[in-house]
């Protein structure tokens, strides 16, 4: 079992940068794959980034490539999203999610934990 707390949303203009953290509870958070999703008004669920146990791989959404950066540290039990570049469409409640087993699936049925989201909203 792990606990996921994301904290670092809030209102900001586009261009601006965020960085949101996502703290998990437990020893064994080395061995989750890791994700962020978000979920905007009227509109599905959406992978935004995935990162493997070791921080070897990652994977982002077309929509976030080149602007938002996954990352993690294990021995601090946290992965970031550092986003860049903000624009109004990004706009949504961002969710942190872990998945045991070392593939990112951007589907988020393959994820067994989720945090309670974190409100980003950007303004234009």
């Amino acid at each position: 079992q792990v606990q996921l707390v994301e904290s670092g949303g809030g209102l900001v203009q586009a261009g601006d940068s965020l960085r949101l953290s996502c703290a998990a509870s437990g020893r064994t958070f080395s061995s989750y794959t890791m994700a962020w999703f978000r979920l905007a008004p009227g509109k599905e669920r959406e992978f935004v980034a995935g990162i493997t146990r070791s921080a070897g791989n990652t994977f982002y959404a077309d929509s976030v490539k080149g602007r938002f950066t996954i990352s993690r540290d294990n021995a601090k039990n946290t992965v970031y999203l550092q986003m860049n570049s903000l624009k109004p469409e990004d706009t949504a409640v961002y969710y942190c999610a872990a998945r045991g087993g070392s593939i990112v699936y951007t589907r988020p049925l393959e994820y067994n934990y989720w945090g309670q989201g974190t409100q980003v909203t950007v303004a234009s």
